[in-house]
């Protein structure tokens, strides 16, 4: 068997003297580690251990991309929602690993295009007014159909695994990985009916830019670009998925309850 391990605290003296406890635990089981740094590497791997945190295991995803690998996410970080392990865990995530012990779940991913510019994101897309601008109108459709004009100081389009995130935190509902939709979640929405939408994910989106700013943020995951006013950005389903793994005494409800606190 062959793992990947993937981290950016490369500078970080904690984070890689736990690396070579990992990777000591990994040859005790006759696991080759593999390191791997900006791309999958020449020879296959069975996984790519992300270690770090959050953030970490959304930048992997531009690694993995449609190849399939499943991804193991250890948490070296904060509350580290889409990670399945912690620092002290290594030793037991490796044996379980080897042993066959693990579900894998399958997560969809946005594929966002504008112009020329096309990427694909696990969380969401954040489109934001800039600071001190004034209030930003965003134009939101659902096929050809128009939903309705955001105004306030964004639009979030989240993903099942995405509404954990910032849209949880803008008053978007937590969605199950499997239920095959987006949620459109306004940020400080200037009127009080304006609420959360969910919408199919076979549905293609298109946000409609307010021409009058000249300058937006635009945020893909853990990554912000600065885009012009008066474009359409169109958001779909991606055409392949990311897999996750989870340790076997793992589910999503047990890491909402565990990390979100949730019904405690």
């Amino acid at each position: 068997m062959n793992i990947g391990i993937y981290t950016r605290r490369q500078d970080d003296s904690d984070t890689m003297a736990s690396i070579e406890q990992l990777t000591a635990a990994m040859r005790r089981r006759s696991i080759t580690p593999i390191e791997v740094t900006d791309h999958l590497p020449d020879q296959p791997i069975d996984f790519l251990l992300s270690v770090g945190g959050d953030g970490t295991m959304l930048s992997s995803l531009h690694i993995i991309r449609d190849s399939g690998v499943p991804v193991v996410g250890i948490n070296f970080g904060h509350l580290g929602f889409l990670t399945t392990a912690g620092r002290d865990d290594t030793e037991l995530l490796v044996d379980n690993l080897a042993n066959g012990r693990y579900t894998i779940e399958q997560r969809t991913l946005i594929d966002i295009a504008y112009d020329d510019f096309h990427t694909i994101a696990l969380n969401e897309v954040v489109l934001h007014r800039f600071i001190n601008a004034e209030m930003l109108r965003t134009g939101v459709y659902v096929g050809n159909e128009l939903v309705g004009t955001y105004a306030g100081n964004g639009v979030i389009v989240a993903t099942p695994t995405g509404s954990t995130a910032y849209s949880l935190s803008c008053g978007g509902p937590i969605l199950t990985p499997d239920c095959g939709c987006f949620v459109v979640t306004p940020i400080a929405a200037h009127t009080l009916t304006l609420r959360p939408i969910i919408v199919p994910d076979s549905a293609t989106l298109r946000l409609v830019t307010d021409a009058e700013h000249p300058e937006l943020h635009l945020n893909l995951d853990s990554r912000q670009t600065t885009i012009g006013g008066g474009k359409t950005i169109t958001i779909r389903r991606a055409d392949f998925s990311i897999s996750l793994v989870r340790m076997q005494d793992q589910s999503f409800f047990t890491a909402i309850r565990q990390k979100l606190m949730w019904g405690r």
